[in-house]
């Protein structure tokens, strides 16, 4: 089978502008999710009335719903409510929606692991709840919890291939739009994998070498 490599060549710069925008989405979404997921944590562990029940609910609706479904509602539910948002920012918020559940396990797992003897030792000493998790909790639940972060990290990148429902021309929809008009299937699939592999692959070495440098943190080396 020939390739065409002169098409392939000609729609770089479609492939460009929606890997750029596939990364602004994984980047935002990975952001605002990992703040969700350490604050949704720290209330789990420390059992705050209300507002534990709230995060309870709020971990399983959005654990056991797809992102489409979550997207649909963002950008076609709501404006029967009158909230008008935008393609990006519903695709932005969607992703933060479901990635905040799974940082948030995450995180519960790693702050969990911190022995409680060191969380008495560190009341003993006289710190503030707000010292404890700064300086005792999170330094050690953040080194436990890192191999589940940077897979959820990569996870909500390839879930960024879902946000083309809404219209937004991220690398899976602009692939779907040059074969319906080009017909250069095995080409442009050739690129939208390329593409993912040059936005996952190194992501992926930086989180691995992240991993090892907080787990030899850890153990003190």
């Amino acid at each position: 089978m020939d390739i065409n490599w002169q098409f392939i060549i000609s729609t770089l710069p479609l492939y460009q502008k929606a890997a750029w925008i596939t990364i602004k989405l994984g980047f935002w979404g990975t952001l605002l999710s990992l703040v969700i997921g350490l604050v949704c944590s720290i209330i789990l562990y420390f059992r705050i009335k209300v507002l534990k029940e709230l995060v309870e609910i709020y971990v399983e609706l959005s654990r056991n719903t797809p992102l489409l479904i979550q997207l649909f509602f963002l950008y076609f539910g709501l404006t029967k409510l009158g909230i008008t948002m935008s393609e990006t920012t519903c695709a932005i918020i969607g992703l933060a929606f479901l990635g905040g559940s799974y940082m948030s396990e995450a995180f519960r797992s790693g702050i969990e692991a911190v022995s409680k003897t060191q969380i008495e030792s560190g009341l003993s000493i006289g710190l503030s709840q707000m010292q404890l998790i700064r300086y005792v909790i999170l330094p050690q639940a953040f080194a436990v919890t890192m191999p589940s972060l940077a897979a959820n990290c990569i996870f909500l990148f390839k879930e960024t291939s879902i946000v083309g429902a809404i219209a937004i021309a991220e690398l899976m929809h602009v692939t779907q739009d040059v074969i319906g008009m080009y017909y250069q299937t095995f080409e442009s699939l050739f690129m939208l994998v390329a593409a993912y592999l040059i936005i996952i692959l190194p992501l992926s070495f930086l989180l691995t070498w992240l991993e090892r440098k907080v787990r030899y943190a850890e153990f003190g080396n």
